[in-house]
């Protein structure tokens, strides 16, 4: 941030400061989260401590010579000495960070000069400063001395709105309305946005229903109705009105992504089949094509997603960030020979993460194996988020070829940038040192590191799993417990402890609380779903065990998930199906420890 906050700073920074709502580009406003929002536009305002002075007098000119966009019927008031020097308290105590005495002063100066101006300066210092009651003081008089600047009925509208008093933003946005003419649609698609902080959205839904009666004819006012009655829990009512929407402009992308939104609450398949539907009836629509091809990914339908997104790459053909997603897709489905092909063309676009592509080669080569082209990738990632993913997968490699004391040394000669590297460095040779069976080797590294930041979570995260490996349920308890404290929202590390006390110990109802806390954080998390069918196995729930543990294997064939699940069957009676269950896994994951110890134990 550099200056002072300028007299014409544009409607819509002022807007968003009021209401906390500032977009970023190609964000739809309103969903994005508010403190970023209010940073970016208080920058954007130009506030510092850093202000200069010598520069205050050419400032204050600036300003009171400034003539309004929307009026010229100004106070014939000149910059004399007595409002000069006010100006200057007012500046610099908002150099100093005294902005409630800079709005305070500059509203003062706009009451006496009646100047719309300084009103509106009052009005972008107390916003910036966070002092509600003086902005809205100010925004009023802003109005009252600018009766026809939608900049100032905006701002006071926003005012009201987070102050939580629609009544009195109500006629505001009336009149906001009735005078867009042209841009009425556009007025109509951001209210609900404007008014989505408040609390009581029945008030909202009310209000937004009696604005958007007059415009029955425009979509923009049902896409209104729509998204105020979903966020007022009235699903039926928010469907019927979002389709109303679609009957009055068939073509609407925005309209359709929202319905899509909706259709998902009840099923993925319904909001599927509509996207597909959509893009039958409008193939041009590159959104829906983005937002449909989106979907099949995470119904892991991957050859129809790269289908689709190959479509999208033939229309945008120098977009490297679609070329990217083709190739990623293609290594999905072991068509190595495409995924190539794309990454060297992005290679050649100048694309904006380089290192990115480079490690996804890598990552190619490495899967055909063939080590050198995949060592020379990788080593070329010379800094960034990719540096040590890359040379890690690089010491992965050297280790495959029994090169571990090799392997060691490079991850240790790592230069890391930032404590975060140094971290995942030692994650890494801890990764190296698990996967040659060393436990204890890689539990010290994970240590060390957590001695020097103790309140890491993934340090914590992995220095628990390190130590159930060598016994030490103590410490998996220790810290597991205080990253629960330290990230509440944490899935895996209930998880972690839950299914550790249901493994290892005789703690199990304790467990199961654990467990559930897990899943209600993340419901559809298969690990999740797999600890929950095995505490209720370990707890004699033998069918309600088998239900999550068939669950959890639909959504992820892991080999662990095999092991628990053909135990579970073998226990209720299913011996033929827990054999094909262990015999199919360990074919794909011959050196699992959990398969072949369950396999040794029913089976040998």
């Amino acid at each position: 941030m550099s200056g002072t906050p300028p007299i014409l700073a544009t409607p819509l920074i002022v807007f968003c400061l009021a209401l906390g709502a500032c977009a970023q580009p190609g964000a739809r406003a309103g969903h994005e989260g508010g403190a970023s929002r209010v940073a970016a536009a208080g920058a954007d305002a130009g506030l510092s401590a850093q202000a200069d002075p010598e520069n205050f007098e050419e400032q204050a000119r600036e300003v009171f010579g400034t003539k309004s966009l929307s009026r010229t019927d100004l106070p014939d008031r000149n910059l004399d000495s007595d409002l000069l020097y006010k100006f200057l308290l007012a500046e610099i105590a908002g150099q100093r960070g005294n902005y409630q005495i800079a709005a305070q002063a500059y509203l003062e100066m706009a009451k006496t000069t009646r100047d719309p101006r300084i009103a509106r300066r009052a009005t972008e210092v107390a916003l910036y400063g966070r002092y509600t009651d003086i902005a809205i003081e100010a925004a009023k008089l802003w109005l009252a001395t600018e009766k026809d600047s939608t900049a100032a009925r905006q701002t006071l509208a926003a005012l009201f709105v987070n102050n939580n008093d629609l009544p009195a933003a109500k006629p505001l946005l009336q009149e906001m309305l009735t005078a867009d003419g042209d841009n009425i649609g556009q007025s109509l698609a951001q209210l609900y946005p404007l008014l989505n902080k408040h609390a009581d959205k029945k008030a909202v839904l009310a209000l937004i229903s009696e604005l958007t009666k007059p415009y029955s004819d425009r979509p923009e006012a049902h896409l209104a109705m729509s998204e105020a009655s979903l966020a007022a829990n009235k699903y039926d009512a928010a469907l019927a009105e979002i389709r109303e929407a679609m009957r009055l402009r068939p073509d609407w992308e925005s309209g359709a992504l929202f319905q899509a939104q909706l259709l998902s609450r009840e099923s993925r398949v319904k909001a599927l089949d509509y996207l597909k539907s959509f893009l039958d009836a409008n193939p041009k629509a590159q959104e829906i094509r983005l937002a449909y091809a989106r979907q099949l990914i995470n119904d892991k339908k991957f050859p129809e997603a790269r289908a689709e997104f190959q479509r999208l790459l033939d229309n945008n053909p120098n977009n490297g960030d679609i070329a990217v997603t083709v190739a990623l897709l293609s290594v999905q489905m072991n068509d190595l020979d495409v995924a190539e092909v794309q990454l060297k063309r992005v290679l050649a676009m100048d694309y904006k993460d380089p290192d990115a592509v480079r490690f996804h080669l890598g990552q190619v080569n490495e899967e055909r194996k063939r080590y050198d082209e995949a060592a020379k990738w990788y080593l070329s990632v010379e800094e960034g988020e990719q540096f040590v993913p890359a040379h890690a997968r690089y010491a992965f490699m050297l280790a495959k070829q029994g090169k571990l004391a090799e392997a060691r040394a490079h991850l240790q000669n790592l230069v890391p940038q930032n404590d975060a590297q140094r971290a995942q460095i030692m994650q890494s040779e801890a990764q190296l040192m698990r996967e040659a069976k060393d436990y204890k080797e890689s539990f010290e590294i994970l240590r060390k590191a957590l001695d020097v930041q103790p309140d890491q979570p993934e340090l914590l995260y992995d220095v628990a799993l390190a130590a159930e490996k060598i016994d030490r349920i103590d410490i998996v308890e220790t810290n597991l417990r205080r990253l629960i404290v330290l990230k509440p929202d944490h899935a895996q590390a209930y998880n972690a402890l839950g299914y550790t006390l249901a493994d290892r110990t005789d703690r199990l109802a304790e467990a199961r609380e654990y467990i559930e806390k897990a899943l209600k954080l993340s419901p559809e998390d298969p690990f999740i779903l797999d600890s929950m069918g095995w505490v209720e196995y370990r707890l004699g729930h033998v069918a309600q065990g088998l239900q999550y543990l068939e669950r959890a294997f639909q959504q992820r064939p892991d080999p662990e998930i095999a092991a628990h699940l053909g135990e579970v069957m073998w226990a209720k009676g299913d011996k033929p199906g827990a054999e094909k269950v262990w015999r199919d896994a360990l074919r794909d994951n011959p050196e699992n420890d959990e398969l072949q110890k369950v396999i040794k134990k029913y089976l040998r």
